[in-house]
């Protein structure tokens, strides 16, 4: 495998660029794949590819595993309330994004 078919996430996770299996995702954040799939069926991660054999994870869910992992474990939120958080947290971010570049510009 050569450097350019990796990149750096922002945990210092190296994930190559086809994703992360679920199996690699599950190990990444020390969780069961039950959770995880319960997660995709939430829709609060979003998997490429049409079998659980054939999933693969961005970068970005890494992430939205370990935040939802911290709402539930620290805050006791339940799946539909981790997918209505992140989706909140996501679109404030996106606003902060909208309000500096208008700043700028």
């Amino acid at each position: 495998m050569s450097s350019h078919e990796l990149f750096l996430v922002h945990t210092g996770e190296v994930i190559e660029e086809g994703g992360l299996t679920l199996g690699q995702l599950c190990h990444a954040c020390d969780v069961h794949a039950e959770w995880v799939i319960s997660l995709v069926e939430e829709s609060i991660i979003e998997p490429q590819g049409e079998t659980i054999q054939c999933w693969r994870f961005s970068g970005t869910s890494l992430g939205r595993v370990r935040a939802a992992l911290r709402l539930q474990r620290d805050l006791g939120v339940n799946l539909a309330g981790i997918a209505l958080a992140l989706d909140l947290l996501e679109e404030i971010e996106n606003l902060r994004l909208q309000m500096h570049v208008a700043e700028r510009g």
